[in-house]
């Protein structure tokens, strides 16, 4: 069977100088791309229908499974315009991968990662010239999703899903400069346990998180960092990134999987380690190792990883009991270091050793 995407141009695109007006300041997550593609699952048929075509609304019964039992699962990554004009994904045969990982979670139809990419790659090249120039670090966010559209009420897996990706351009996270972000230590909410869905990427994990993230910006704090749920004693992750801490010894370290999102960037940054004179360590991370390490000068540096910022320093932490300073308060040098590595393999501007790049056009 094939997995081609079958092209169906729009006949309303978007006129090339409300284009051009948009990627000069696209923000993120406002704008979205003249197509979409798409894919359609049932068990008599498997995956079906695999076309791009113009965005537009779905349509779905009152009583579609994902509007009531939550059946929902997503992905985001980003295409890379490189100065010779090129544009490029960044390893996404492990989003496709964790995709798949979700879906099983979720007792959902599994997409295989041929199909994932092909998909991504033909809504890139059908709005290639939404893909901005990769200066100030704009970029292309893709972001491939599937819900299950069957309708009916009654709690059992659907039996009619729908596979898209829509994209939209996106500015530099940090706009005014990278800077520093400080995370409320939540005492209130958790973000996952053991044999839940803490590592598949769903919907409701993150809907989940808004009120950690409303009580965070209530205390002054950008985001909220979650301990786990057994003792509420051990690190896990940020409410939309992975955690990481360096030390005067040269480790840098970061919660294992289990109850967290695998990240990309986080596998990145893990294997980029050596090269910086880092020794990557995944282990548990208590919270007063945390607080003692900061006070003391043991732990040096803490970011966090994800798509849209890439890395961000986290330079303090509130907490119902405490506050405390990572450092002297201004973004670490090998944070900032870390984080350009990333960007210049990106972006092409530096040599791509480990076969990260997957090019598009």
């Amino acid at each position: 069977m094939s997995v081609e995407f079958v092209v169906h141009p729009s006949d309303h695109p978007l006129a090339a100088a409300e284009r051009a007006a948009i990627l000069a300041a696209p923000g993120f997550g406002k704008h979205f791309t003249d197509h979409m593609a798409t894919a359609t699952w049932t068990p008599d048929t498997g995956w079906r229908d695999r076309r791009v075509s113009a965005l537009a609304p779905f349509s779905l019964h009152p009583s579609a499974a994902v509007l009531h039992y939550a059946q929902e699962i997503f992905e985001g990554l980003k295409a890379y315009r490189h100065a010779d004009g090129g544009v490029w994904l960044f390893r996404p045969e492990m989003n496709a991968r964790r995709f798949a990982r979700s879906a099983r979670r979720l007792a959902m139809p599994e997409l295989d990662e041929e199909s994932f990419v092909r998909g991504v790659e033909a809504l890139v090249r059908a709005d290639e010239a939404w893909v901005p120039d990769g200066g100030s670090e704009h970029s292309l966010y893709l972001r491939p999703f599937m819900f299950a559209a069957e309708a009916f009420l009654g709690v059992r897996p659907a039996e009619e899903f729908v596979f898209s990706v829509i994209a939209s351009p996106a500015g530099p996270y940090f706009a005014a400069g990278v800077a520093g972000v400080t995370l409320w230590i939540s005492a209130e909410y958790t973000r996952a346990a053991p044999g839940g869905t803490g590592a598949a990427k769903c919907g409701g994990n993150y809907a989940g998180s808004l009120a950690a993230q409303r009580e965070a910006r209530e205390h002054g704090c950008d985001q909220v960092l979650y301990l786990d749920s057994a003792d509420r004693n051990k690190l896990e992750e940020s409410g939309t990134m992975n955690l990481c801490l360096i030390t005067a010894t040269g480790e840098l370290i970061t919660p294992g999987l289990g109850t967290i999102l695998d990240g990309v960037t986080r596998d990145s940054v893990l294997a980029l380690a050596p090269d910086h004179n880092l020794t990557p360590v995944e282990r548990p991370v208590t919270r007063a190792e945390l607080s003692e390490g900061c006070r003391t000068g043991a732990i040096t540096e803490v970011f966090a990883t994800g798509t849209a910022a890439v890395i961000t320093p986290i330079t303090a932490f509130r907490s119902p009991t405490d506050d405390f300073t990572v450092g002297d308060g201004a973004p670490g040098k090998t944070t900032l270091t870390l984080r350009e590595h990333i960007l210049d393999i990106q972006y092409g501007r530096t040599q791509d050793t480990r076969g990260w790049l997957h090019r598009v056009l």
